[in-house]
């Protein structure tokens, strides 16, 4: 399974906001054996949210969308994500009787647009706040608050799976450029993908389907670099 990762918000392409939110859900869906191929962040904007999911949606298995709920004037995403499928937004019944059954909401308390949805899409429920998710046609629509983001990602989680992998990291206490001969020496001897992130020393994540072929990988390595202090 291969998917995109969506967050939208004026305040993080400004710098205001740190995007947590993709780097947590690429962990989750990782964990489950899932790609994510892409992670993008728009604008509050109708017309560039929906272009990015378009394109996503016709490339990969998922859209996870995050940020923009709610009723306030630069809550744009479900608008973006509706007219990317062609639908309406419009009131959610099942979105107005879980906030006022479910969470004790009074109707009359709900600010216009509080129950809003694309058209037949289904309704996630927000336990951890107000605005509520969705799911229609492979694209998840979850709230950029954290705490809501992350209960809201656990209730359709099971709908993410693939093959599973297996990593193990080995510090290395070279600079990346000399590395380059042994690192295709290790990719030759064995079936995995190789990751290189240099910093106070170069960490090499090795991932393979099979957890033995993961740490054989690792060994081998070991032995045919310098090690960092923890490592050896």
């Amino acid at each position: 399974m291969e998917v995109a990762i969506v967050t939208v918000g004026d305040e993080i392409l400004a710098g205001d906001t740190v995007n947590t939110n993709a780097s947590w859900l690429a962990e989750q869906v990782n964990d489950r054996g899932v790609s994510v191929r892409r992670i993008t962040t728009v604008p509050d904007v109708v017309a560039d949210i929906a272009r990015v999911i378009n394109e996503y949606r016709a490339e990969y298995d998922a859209v996870i969308v995050t940020g923009g709920l709610g009723p306030t004037h630069d809550d744009v995403t479900m608008e973006g994500v509706a007219a990317a499928v062609g639908r309406d937004v419009e009131p959610h019944e099942e979105a107005q009787r879980w906030l006022t059954e479910e969470s004790g909401y009074a109707a009359a308390s709900l600010v216009d647009g509080t129950t809003d949805l694309p058209a037949r899409a289904r309704m996630l429920p927000n336990e951890a706040g107000v605005a509520p998710g969705a799911v229609v046609e492979g694209i998840y629509v979850l709230p950029g608050v954290p705490g809501e983001m992350k209960t809201m990602f656990e209730r359709v989680a099971g709908e993410f799976s693939g093959e599973r992998t297996h990593s193990t990291v080995v510090d290395v206490a070279e600079p990346e450029s000399e590395l380059i001969d042994r690192l295709s020496e290790l990719r030759r001897r064995f079936d995995i993908t190789v990751g290189s992130y240099p910093g106070e020393s170069v960490r090499i994540k090795l991932t393979a389907t099979e957890e033995a072929v993961a740490e054989e990988a690792a060994a081998w390595l070991r032995e045919q670099v310098e090690l960092v202090e923890n490592e050896e």
